[in-house]
């Protein structure tokens, strides 16, 4: 389970069994996770956070798009 990313309280990493799906993120935290996918970025499904909550993580991986997408590829690869 590469950690990508720890901000805000949040812990965005992906799970390394996920080269079969298209790039996307797993976002936890005490509040709950959701997933989202990176091209382009938007919620695949969440559980525990409110809509004002996703809406702000969407933000956040939205600013951070880049280096998640990096991070997915060069892990996984093209």
């Amino acid at each position: 389970m590469p950690t990508v990313l720890r901000v805000r309280g949040y812990r965005l990493f992906f799970y390394s069994g996920d080269r079969i799906e298209p790039p996307h993120v797993h976002v936890e935290s005490a509040d709950g996770e959701a997933k989202y996918w990176l091209e382009p970025v938007s919620l695949a499904w969440a559980a525990g956070y409110s809509e004002r909550e996703l809406l702000s993580i969407g933000r956040l991986i939205q600013e951070h798009r880049e280096r998640l997408l990096s991070a997915w590829y060069g892990y996984f690869g093209h």
